[in-house]
């Protein structure tokens, strides 16, 4: 429920965005097949659909319907040169928020699901604070300095060392099947997945013009502000748990 509100309200502030470039995507389709990608890897949901529906055609259909839908409509609706824009961004939208957020519905409904959800959180946590503090007090050289300029070097490393301790820490006190190597290498790996993301996110608001994705939450900017390390790390957390376990 929690990831199925979060992504909804990060997608409508996603197209807000876009709009705002003079380019409408179609919003409130967006929004639905946003909510039936997450949905779609609730496995309470698919035990039910199962017993009418080969469960394994519905994520192929989502995605068949999520590019041709749109695109029919929008031949039909729009002026020729603001099809294709429209559209992609549309998609854009729904993959980057619905598709990438399912992952950790996914996560949730492997063996030991919720404490695999509580490492990819706290882990992408234990990163961005890490980093953010180190980076204000001694951070010199620039990470990205034409996509975010606060960003630097000395951050991103002790965001790394951080994620890698939190990773260690939660493996142990949550009787996770890794051993230290493979949390070492967890929590790397999701330090440098979520710091791509947020570099990713930073990039879509400055190539919009915009400082905050919305003001949904008082002085931390919008939920999809809050998410952009998030939508990384619980896709290779779950794919890690399969390989690893």
């Amino acid at each position: 429920v929690l990831i199925a509100i979060t992504g909804v309200l990060a997608v409508l502030e996603f197209y807000k965005m876009v709009a705002g470039m003079k380019v409408p995507p179609l919003t409130y389709f967006g929004l639905v097949w946003t909510l039936l990608f997450i949905l779609s890897r609730n496995s309470d949901l698919l035990s039910l659909l199962s017993h009418r529906f080969d469960v394994s055609l519905l994520t192929p259909l989502l995605i068949i319907s999520a590019v041709a839908i749109p695109l029919l409509w929008l031949l039909r609706r729009s002026q020729r040169g603001e099809t294709f824009p429209r559209w992609a961004w549309t998609i854009a939208g729904i993959l980057y928020v619905g598709w990438l957020l399912s992952y950790l519905v996914a996560l949730r409904y492997l063996d030991d699901g919720r404490n695999w959800v509580f490492l990819a959180l706290f882990t992408t946590f234990g990163s961005d604070i890490a980093a953010y503090f180190t980076g204000r007090a001694i951070g010199r050289h620039h990470l990205a300095l034409r996509i975010s300029p606060g960003k630097t070097w000395e951050g991103a490393i002790a965001g790394v060392l951080g994620a890698v301790i939190v990773s260690l820490v939660l493996s142990i006190l949550l009787g996770l099947p890794l051993n230290y190597g493979q949390a070492i290498i967890l929590g790397l790996l999701v330090s440098i997945l979520g710091q791509l993301g947020d570099l990713v996110e930073s990039l879509l608001k400055r190539n919009m013009g915009v400082k905050d994705s919305g003001k949904l939450i008082p002085g931390h900017g919008g939920f999809l502000d809050r998410m952009d390390s998030i939508v990384f790390t619980g896709v290779v957390v779950y794919y890690y748990v399969i390989w690893a376990t």
